[in-house]
């Protein structure tokens, strides 16, 4: 029988200071797995599983194909671009910035550029990938890249067939207050805002946007 062990090191992975020099953690272990459901965008797979502490446990993971990538679109005023659309999921409506699927073997980059015409019919001039995220890790190996763009100019739009968006341009300011009210709750758009704000008031962007991006508009 094959054992894995499913926390060991991945390429990205970077370790908290106040983690180095403490004793190697104990690991979850894989004692066997079978696929029982996938389609183009995912796959469920059960394990046999032996936990760090030792208890046996039987674990269903969720593993999406695609890189889940998004990207906060920052225009010269001091506005987002931020994208509307319902969810299935959850049954709710839901404010995002412009977020997508990047599949296997892509560059996540020429991905979410795709994505970014492709929602809110934008290009841009400069892109710094902020964030890499774990998306619900309890259930699912699903992972994130986040962006921040400027330099913003127009292009065509062309949604998913199955996608009826709304566009808007609201003062990033107004994004952070929207998110502090809990009525902006897509994860990947709250840490992304929150990761933009963060270096916008520590002087880690260009200061003619920090300026921008933290003053009153509109």
């Amino acid at each position: 029988m094959r054992h894995t062990a499913l926390m060991s090191a991945r390429d990205d992975e970077i370790i908290p200071r106040w983690a180095e020099g403490l004793p190697a953690p104990r690991a979850w272990r894989d004692d066997g797995a079978e696929a029982v459901f996938q389609n183009p965008w995912m796959r469920l797979t059960r394990h046999q599983a032996t936990a760090p502490t030792g208890a046996p446990a039987d674990y269903v993971v969720m593993r999406p194909r695609n890189l889940a990538a998004g990207v906060l679109p920052l225009h010269d005023d001091g506005t987002v671009t931020l994208v509307g659309q319902h969810r299935f999921a959850t049954m709710s409506y839901s404010w995002e910035m412009p977020e997508g699927g990047v599949p296997e073997g892509e560059d996540p980059l020429a991905g979410i550029r795709r994505e970014l015409a492709e929602e809110a019919g934008l290009v841009a001039a400069h892109w710094l990938e902020v964030l890499r995220l774990d998306l619900s890790n309890s259930i699912t190996d699903e992972r994130a890249v986040c962006w921040l763009a400027w330099g913003l100019s127009t292009a065509e739009t062309a949604p998913d067939p199955t996608e009826d968006l709304r566009i808007v341009r609201v003062p990033f300011l107004s994004l952070i207050e929207e998110i502090d009210r809990g009525a902006v709750r897509d994860v990947m758009t709250v840490a992304t805002a929150l990761k933009a704000h963060h270096m916008a008031r520590e002087g880690r962007l260009p200061a003619w946007l920090s300026h921008t991006m933290l003053s009153r508009v509109g």
